[in-house]
């Protein structure tokens, strides 16, 4: 009976050692700051609500991100923003469209705004923006747990010159977020290559 005492104790301790380690790391992501240099702000996707296209807006975490973006796209108006995501099954537009809305009627030009409306993960993200143009010194905006994952995709992605603008995440649902992404991470930092 020792010894599987022992083994539950070592899996316990694992378990808090892993959870221990990435939660580091994502909080290191939610410090980083933008270079002062940009070609490209690869803005990130979320959840679209609504009940129609007609009535589609941007979700909590999809609006953070977008809000912490317009300052910095109106620092920097020669930088080209990429809007990316695609349309779920259970949204009513794409991302990339809803978010291309919110930036022009915030004081975006539709000349800054390049849209990228197919992907449905964070690394289709990065890829299908690759398509759109050579993405030079990038930004990438998402929520600040989110941040080091996809700092460390575009990365393997073959991006050199790559920061992040983290949008602070006031969820209600922050532990959920939190917690999705300590195992979205150990996933990405194994397997998503």
């Amino acid at each position: 009976m020792k010894w599987v005492k022992r083994i539950m104790l070592i899996i316990i301790s694992l378990g808090f050692l892993y959870t221990g380690l990435v939660l580091f790391l994502i909080f290191s992501g939610t410090k980083d700051q933008p270079t002062s240099t940009p070609d490209t702000v690869l803005i990130l996707g979320a959840q679209v609500k609504g009940s129609s296209k007609d009535n589609a807006y941007p979700s909590t975490v999809l609006k953070e991100r977008l809000d912490a973006s317009i300052p910095y796209l109106k620092e920097h108006p020669n930088a080209t923003a990429i809007v990316c995501g695609g349309q779920g099954s259970d949204e009513p537009d794409s991302e990339a469209n809803v978010m291309a809305e919110y930036l022009r009627a915030n004081g975006i030009s539709q000349e800054q705004i390049l849209s990228e409306d197919t992907s449905t993960r964070t690394k289709e993200n990065i890829q299908n923006a690759q398509k759109k143009q050579a993405l030079g010194n990038t930004v990438i905006v998402t929520s600040d747990f989110h941040l080091y994952r996809s700092k460390l995709l575009a990365k393997r992605l073959g991006i050199s010159e790559i920061s992040g603008l983290p949008a602070v995440s006031k969820s209600s649902a922050k532990f959920k977020t939190y917690a999705r992404e300590v195992i979205a991470l150990g996933y990405g930092l194994l397997f998503d290559h």
